[in-house]
């Protein structure tokens, strides 16, 4: 079955600042290699022959960098943006999106296994397919819980909440262009609600394995400290 990626590699990377001045996001390095070629590898090895990448911010750095895809044995070719169109609206430009197809963000290090996850959402049909990841935060506070009579009910020293948060890993199915307008921004989080609306809503697969999202800063740091002993995970080096 032939497989096809779309990644989002426009972003400008703000919460990376000062680094991704130098650099866009997704050429940020991760032991040897930036992390967009982890990903670009892993979708090779999980089966994946066409990468599109949607390319914005510092395009030309991306472009030079991975040119044709002929160095890792992939075809890759490029989106580019004259706007900014948020997680969703670059779809829109892409004309040879096939029935079903993986899009994810550039900057995520991650063992899901693509190839499985393509292929699952592929049999079921759905429209949208979201792999999402247990969190835990921990409120560094005393937390108060009060009647309507303003006294104490209860007490709650620095609870945990766990929630389900999406990876920024999505299959799609090709009906989801017809939600997604042309010529603006247009957000995952609209296209969510959109769908729910239109009573076609997306489905959650729960992941177990490793997932760090390498642009917030302590992903980053959490991600350069682990990724060398931890590469054969990723790589099968």
């Amino acid at each position: 079955m032939s497989k096809r990626a779309v990644i989002l590699a426009g972003g400008k990377g703000t919460r990376l600042r000062p680094y991704t001045v130098v650099l866009p996001k997704p050429l940020m390095p991760i032991g040897e290699y930036p992390i967009l070629e982890v990903i670009v590898r892993q979708l090779v090895k999980a089966g994946f022959d066409h990468i599109t990448l949607a390319v914005n911010h510092q395009a030309e750095i991306i472009k030079a960098f991975f040119q044709n895809g002929e160095r890792w044995g992939i075809r890759i070719d490029y989106s580019l943006e004259d706007q900014p169109l948020g997680t969703m609206g670059p779809l829109k430009l892409i004309q040879d999106l096939p029935a079903n197809f993986l899009v994810m963000n550039g900057d995520i290090l991650t063992d899901l296994n693509y190839a499985e996850f393509h292929d699952a959402h592929a049999l079921s049909g759905d429209i949208f397919t979201i792999s999402a990841m247990q969190r835990e935060h921990r409120i560094d506070y005393g937390v108060l819980d009060t009647g309507a009579d303003s006294k104490l009910s209860g007490f709650r020293e620095k609870p945990a909440v766990s929630y389900e948060v999406s990876m920024g890993v999505y299959m799609l199915g090709s009906a989801v262009l017809d939600y997604i307008p042309a010529g603006r921004a247009y957000g995952f989080d609209t296209l969510m609600l959109d769908l729910l609306a239109a009573g076609r809503p997306a489905t959650v697969r729960t992941f177990s394995g490793y997932w760090l999202d390498i642009g917030r800063p302590d992903d980053y740091a959490r991600a350069i400290d682990e990724f060398e002993s931890m590469k054969s995970r990723f790589l099968d080096a």
